[in-house]
């Protein structure tokens, strides 16, 4: 038996089933974009810990600020005493999103940001629904399930569920008419649920890019038109970041890309550097609770926090967007070549390196075809290429910030051939 499977025989025995795993790779160490397994077969991981390790593996500024601060510590319970490094960190971050954002709510994943979102804007409002939009994920705790919207079974036996309204998210590729009447579309039933509900909307929570639920990309007039629909009728805009930010599309923020600015942050996933950490941004006249009101126990975590600020200035030293762009506009361009060789390749689509292909039945009825894409994720580990699925039927590209050219044209090439033997 391989060390691999011997691990996962254990596993099968001691952890919840409830987790889901595509593929049976089994994490021993990695190194740069490449990671190993516990057989030490090597593999180009175009996921990044799911978008977490956005520097790679074994940053060394990252690994030595870590050290340092362990030293001194790591836990000193920040929502009851003070500490430097917390206050270091959000003044570090600070400098890299719009000034209005100036505000932060410290926790250590991507659910309790949303958490803390969803609460800060109905605390800030003293209203009660919010809006979410069909297809989103934004956790699985539970005002974040509330507003999760993208499979039955990470919803099933939970309700009721938390005062909230789904809307049409605008996916042009499946939407039957011109990507103007999926705009329109989309807007006029968002500003109708708001209408509806009374003047009692606290925040509209949206993903500028769907993540979990397919990397759909809105157009720009859509996520403005959000922006416009929220300023008319005093609402919220809260919008989740936690795969989408911290350059992962070229921009610090996703948002920056439609030139939207939001009222509330949710950052999580890369922003700790590998280790757990979330972030809500808000601004002070919005993020006035008071004290009580909302606190958690490893919120400003000090290892957590050495590591942020150690990824933020290796970001900018780096200006790891330009490699983002450039690496992502060349990952564009060879699978949309893809695209026109094969008729399962229904769409391509993303901004920087959030990249999403997704495998139809044929392009004419765009009919989902997840038992292809399922097969293909296999295949890709099988051939030494790590990938993950989102949505129904898209394989999802979210590798290190840092991979080359060099490294994206071996990993295209892995994903070319595991496609061709599938659908041969």
């Amino acid at each position: 038996m391989s060390k691999s499977s011997e691990i996962i025989k254990r596993d099968k025995k001691v952890i919840s089933p409830s987790l889901t795993r595509d593929t049976d790779f089994v994490f021993k160490y990695g190194k740069g974009c490449c990671v190993f397994d516990a057989d030490n077969k090597k593999y180009i991981d175009f996921s990044a810990g799911i978008a977490v390790n956005s520097l790679g593996y074994g940053n060394k500024d990252i690994l030595n600020a870590i050290k340092k601060q362990l030293n001194y510590g790591m836990h000193i319970g920040f929502g009851d005493f003070y500490a430097e490094k917390p206050v270091e960190f959000v003044e570090t971050l600070l400098k890299f999103v719009p000034k209005h954002l100036n505000k932060a709510f410290l926790s250590n994943s991507g659910t309790e940001t949303v958490e803390a979102a969803y609460k800060l804007a109905r605390w800030h409002t003293r209203k009660k629904w919010v809006i979410a939009f069909k297809n989103s994920f934004h956790g699985r705790t539970y005002a974040s399930l509330s507003m999760t919207n993208t499979k039955k079974v990470q919803r099933d036996r939970y309700d009721p569920f938390l005062p909230v309204k789904h809307v049409p998210y605008a996916d042009t590729f499946r939407f039957k008419g011109s990507e103007k009447d999926c705009i329109n579309y989309c807007l006029n039933e968002l500003e109708k649920t708001i209408s509806n509900l009374k003047k009692d909307v606290a925040a509209v929570f949206m993903e500028p890019i769907q993540g979990e639920g397919g990397y759909i990309v809105p157009p720009k007039d859509f996520v403005k038109g959000v922006r416009e629909i929220c300023d008319n009728l005093n609402v919220l805009l809260a919008v989740d970041e936690v795969q989408s930010g911290c350059y992962r599309t070229g921009k610090f923020l996703a948002m920056e890309n439609f030139n939207v600015k939001p009222d509330i942050v949710c950052l999580s996933k890369a922003i700790g550097g590998g280790l757990p950490l979330g972030v809500t941004l808000a601004n002070d006249k919005i993020m006035n609770w008071v004290p009580g009101s909302h606190n958690n126990t490893f919120g400003g975590n000090l290892a957590a926090c050495s590591s942020a600020i150690a990824f933020l200035n290796c970001c900018k030293k780096k200006k790891i967007w330009n490699n983002v762009n450039k690496v992502g506009s060349y990952m564009m361009k060879r699978l949309n070549k893809l695209k026109e060789e094969h008729e399962i390749i229904g769409d391509v689509r993303g901004l920087g390196l959030m990249i999403g292909v997704d495998f139809v039945n044929n392009k004419k009825d765009k009919s989902y075809n997840f038992k292809t894409r399922d097969k293909i994720v296999l295949k890709c580990k099988e051939n030494g290429l790590i990938v993950l699925p989102a949505g129904k039927s898209v394989i999802r590209f979210c590798p290190p910030l840092i991979l080359n050219k060099k490294e994206a044209d071996a990993g295209l090439r892995i994903f070319e051939k595991s496609l061709k033997k599938v659908n041969k």
